[in-house]
């Protein structure tokens, strides 16, 4: 397994679990084992979208975040958050965050919402390259 490269926002997950994207299942392709990693608030994001009745999207989910490892939300992610410009009620701030403070490339379909972000590598894998 490889370090981590890529922190995937909660549009991504949507769009992979959805096929709404050929570019980005392309994009994942490429990607060895543990390359991309997506954080516990693009994680609780996603979920609470669920409609727990929809038995094979519960599963889908799940063996989708079987694949992307979902990382905890931790003291070094809380720090960076100073850092980031403030925006009430986005959780993109944490998501941004915890990319940084992780080091990562942050892998997102809403690329304005992280365009002030200072210091924050951002690719949409939903444009053709």
């Amino acid at each position: 397994m490889t370090e981590p490269r890529f922190l995937f926002d909660s549009n991504i997950c949507i769009y992979l679990l959805e096929g709404l994207s050929d570019e980005a299942r392309w994009r994942v392709e490429q990607c060895g084992p543990g390359e991309i990693i997506t954080s516990a608030i693009a994680y609780a994001e996603v979920v609470r979208g669920l409609d727990p009745a929809n038995e094979r999207g519960m599963a889908d989910v799940g063996t989708f975040f079987r694949i992307v490892e979902v990382v905890p939300f931790d003291r070094a992610a809380a720090a960076r958050y100073a850092d980031v410009p403030f925006k009430r009620g986005s959780f993109d701030r944490l998501i941004a965050a915890h990319a940084l403070a992780l080091g990562l490339t942050l892998v997102t379909n809403n690329e304005r919402d992280f365009a002030d972000v200072p210091g924050l590598r951002v690719e949409n894998w939903t444009l053709s390259l």
